[in-house]
């Protein structure tokens, strides 16, 4: 199937006409657009993501089993550490997400600048053709007007009418040729600007999709990457909760703070 480009599509048969131009532009703004709003998502996840970690480094400090002992106590110190070593992983994860915003917004800024130079040079051809065709058509219409009143004069029989209008004809058709002639250069010159202007914008909204598909692709591999990390910290915790012993805890405390294994007797009378 043959592939369809800019170039070949967004022409108009009224010479002045900048309507196909004008598609492309706003689909270029749009698409602009598109890049300022998935880069402010992601500041804006990078917000929620900083605000978490901070929140949960906070609750890894607090103080959680001060007065367990033995295996349940190891458990529980390996629980809040891999808290803190979690909220750290999303911290870490805020940063990298503001780094890639930023990746995308020197994207954005940079077409945006070398957008700027063709749409400037593309503005001025379209003024100078649009001019330069109002003048060919002013032009036209004095020498029709010309050609009319030495018709008149010829129909008079007005000899030396005939002969000024003739002259005054001659100047004048000599004008429209040379705005005719004119007109041909400018608006050869602005086919030639419109082809490669197309094959500019067609490349830079190539790099644009490219470039927020791959964003968002590796936004995503950073979300699961996390999802990877706090599991792997979160099973250390079970591992640990494994080695917990029941048994052995109870044991422990009574070795640690028996107080005898005689109760009282029994009270006798005298």
């Amino acid at each position: 199937m043959r592939e369809l480009h800019f170039k070949d599509n967004f022409w108009n048969t009224d010479v002045t006409s900048t309507a196909g131009y004008d598609s492309i532009i706003q689909h270029l703004n749009d698409g602009k657009r598109t890049c300022k709003e998935i880069e402010d998502f992601m500041k804006a996840r990078a917000v929620i993501e900083e605000k978490y970690g901070k929140e949960l480094l906070a609750l890894s400090k607090k103080v959680c089993g001060s007065s367990e002992m033995n295996t349940l106590k190891r458990s529980l110190d390996v629980f809040k550490l891999q808290t803190e070593n979690v909220s750290l992983s999303h911290l870490h994860l805020a940063q990298t997400m503001r780094e890639e915003a930023k990746k995308l917004e020197d994207f954005r800024e940079k077409q945006k600048e070398t957008r700027k130079k063709v749409e400037q040079q593309m503005d001025v051809l379209h003024k100078q053709k649009a001019a330069q065709y109002k003048k060919t058509t002013e032009a036209k219409k004095t020498y029709e007007q010309k050609c009319r009143d030495k018709e008149e004069a010829e129909q008079n029989m007005n000899r030396n009418a005939t002969t000024s209008s003739s002259k005054q004809q001659e100047k004048v058709h000599r004008v429209y040729s040379q705005n005719v002639s004119l007109l041909g250069k400018m608006r050869e010159e602005w086919l030639n600007e419109h082809v490669k202007a197309c094959e500019f914008f067609e490349k830079q909204e190539m790099e644009r999709i490219n470039t927020l598909r791959n964003s968002v692709w590796t936004h995503l591999n950073h979300l699961s990457q996390q999802c990877v990390t706090s599991d792997e910290l979160y099973e250390d915790v079970r591992k640990s909760l494994e080695q917990c012993n029941i048994q052995e805890d109870i044991e422990h405390f009574i070795n640690l703070r028996r107080t005898g294994d005689k109760p009282p007797g029994t009270l006798r009378r005298r």
